[in-house]
């Protein structure tokens, strides 16, 4: 029994993938159709769904009101008033559901910060909550669902907001954030909370904290909020938890503990809050809260450094890989058996290795050892199904992948290379749901962004390589502000300038880009891909994919075989030449 049926025509699936995500991503489990198992019969399916299902939302489109199908999942699902329904392209609504509340939804897809996709959110949560037939109910009562109303909560919710860093030190950041990762961790560990994303969260890090504005826009009953001092070997934590309808407190504590007392600290704070909610926590939540991964403060603390310069920067950047790597081999050697530590410094040599094309460790050395410590750990199968995948060896790669998504299909990780294998096999619409959902997982993802830019180009959705675009160029000018010369980020923007039909400005990122960063291969290979499919411009992007393909590994290799952004050289002499060149470099140097 699922929380919501989506019901939509099958042509639509582009475009109905960023809410499906979306959905999922407030913890609600969804049907939709790519659910149905290989044997299952299709009809017989699809009416027991339906007639489990809470909540029905109806996906309008010029396809789907042609679909009897459609049509007549919308009427069952308004007789039992469950339906939600929205629109797209300004359909044309069949006459029998046209007095329901429709949501207009162009130019929204997954952006779940939207008004729109927040009152359909809220509308689904209502249908769940069992309290929602107003949602569904002719125009004339429509404002029970609309963005003004009070939000209905099926299960508490809660956001925890970024602690404050009160060291006065502005490199003890990393130490705040990550004491708030680690709450927002511990607490999505308890079944009967729903937990805001750490994406989400962070939106509101550095600005005048407003409760009942954080409750609006994330639709939470509760906010948690607080600080953190972090001096000479001592920690010093306050939080207090906010009844979002009533704004007032309900719990609040100060703890000033021995730096060394942390993993007992954070284990404290959440199961307080797990208390004042009321909550029941289970023996294997407890137990899973209490799982740090290492009880060295040392270790600990290094670690917190690498994961800070891993979600705060970008995956072009050698010199974040390199200190991540440094980082994380001296956690390990503080603790030989801490498992994440493992993991983030596969992710850094994978990076270096296979990115950026440096020598080197590939990590899966490293993979490997985090899954023997912890295999349970699903980032860890997920940067080895990558790890995997470059170098061919697929049918492993899948494997790994799939354990990863069945052991925490939440993880950025886990959906960032989900949706690089999927794109890798040419499987574009799966390829989308995933990165839709990483992007909204991490907000400094840019190669996810770009990765949607592709996808969608590639299954023809213009809307959907729009907005992909100018979440691209939006993230892209955030580092540049930072970093102007970074040619990688350049390239990423010289990408989603092109896709936005910006080509002088494509053009001059591109040209400025080659000039200060001549041998990144990486950049040179998204201008690659800007000069073919959105400039056509066959013989330039040719040239620049010569020094490319002298120094390619073998997984570049494999991978510029299949990428749809590089269709059109795939029969060229000259790019199957230098394919040829490229392999036989490859068997001499084995």
């Amino acid at each position: 029994m699922a929380d919501v049926f989506v019901s939509y025509a099958r042509s639509d699936k582009g475009r109905v993938a960023p809410l499906v995500a979306a959905i999922e991503a407030q913890g609600w489990s969804v049907w939709w159709d790519p659910d149905i198992a290989t044997g299952q019969d299709f009809d017989r399916q699809i009416a027991t769904e339906l007639k489990l299902a809470k909540s029905v939302l109806v996906v309008w489109t010029p396809k789907s009101v042609e679909s009897r199908w459609v049509r007549g999942e919308a009427r069952e699902a308004a007789e039992r008033g469950i339906l939600v329904p929205v629109r797209f392209e300004h359909a044309s609504l069949p006459i029998d559901v046209r007095t329901f509340h429709t949501t207009e939804l162009d130019g929204v897809a997954g952006d779940v910060r939207s008004p729109q996709l927040q009152e359909v959110l809220r509308a689904l949560e209502a249908m769940i909550a069992g309290s929602g037939v107003a949602a569904a109910t002719p125009r004339a009562n429509a404002a029970a669902a609309s963005p003004s109303g009070p939000p209905a909560h099926a299960r508490v919710s809660i956001c925890v907001l970024p602690f404050v860093n009160m060291s006065g030190d502005a490199e003890q950041e990393y130490f705040s954030d990550g004491i708030t990762e680690d709450i927002i961790t511990d607490l999505s560990k308890v079944s009967a909370l729903a937990v805001t994303s750490r994406n989400s969260a962070f939106v509101f890090k550095g600005k005048p904290v407003d409760v009942p504005k954080v409750v609006r826009e994330l639709n939470v009953s509760h906010v948690l909020e607080g600080s953190v001092r972090k001096a000479g070997g001592r920690v010093r934590i306050t939080a207090q938890l906010v009844d979002g309808t009533s704004n007032d407190h309900v719990w609040a504590e100060r703890y000033d503990r021995d730096l060394n007392d942390i993993f007992a600290l954070q284990d404290e704070i959440s199961e307080a809050i797990v208390n004042a909610l009321k909550l029941k926590l289970l023996p294997e939540e407890k137990k899973a809260i209490e799982q740090r991964g290492t009880v060295n403060v040392e270790a600990y603390n290094l670690y917190l450094m690498a994961r800070q310069l891993y979600v705060t920067g970008h995956e072009g950047d050698a010199r974040r890989a390199e200190a991540i790597i440094r980082l994380c081999v001296r956690a390990t050697e503080f603790d030989p058996g801490y498992a994440r530590a493992w993991t983030l410094m596969a992710f850094g040599q994978m990076t270096l290795r296979f990115v950026l094309g440096r020598g080197g460790e590939d990590g899966l050395v490293a993979a490997e050892r985090a899954l023997a410590l912890d295999p349970s750990l699903a980032e860890a199968h997920a940067v080895k199904a990558r790890i995997l995948a470059e170098t061919d060896r697929r049918d492993e790669a899948t494997a790994e992948i799939d354990i990863a998504l069945e052991l925490d299909p939440e993880s950025y990780e886990v959906n960032r290379w989900a949706g690089y294998l999927s794109y890798r096999e040419n499987r574009f619409d799966d390829a989308v749901r995933y990165f839709e959902k990483s992007t909204a997982l991490m907000d400094s993802d840019l190669n996810s962004a770009a990765m949607l830019v592709s996808c969608y180009h590639t299954v023809g959705n213009a809307q959907g390589t729009q907005r992909a675009a100018r979440l691209t160029l939006a993230r892209s000018e955030k580092v540049l502000t930072q970093d102007p010369n970074n040619g990688t980020v350049l390239g990423y923007s010289g990408y989603a300038n092109a896709a936005l039909g910006e080509a002088e400005r494509a053009k001059e990122r591109m040209n400025r880009a080659l000039l200060i960063d001549p041998d990144n291969w990486n950049m040179r290979y998204n201008f690659s891909c800007v000069l073919i499919i959105f400039l056509q411009e066959l013989e330039a992007a040719l040239d620049l994919l010569v020094p490319v393909f002298q120094t390619a590994t073998v997984g570049i290799l494999n991978y510029a075989k299949i990428d749809p952004d590089l269709t059109a050289l795939h029969d060229h002499p000259r790019f199957q030449a230098m394919i040829a060149a490229a392999e036989a470099r490859l068997a001499a140097e084995q």
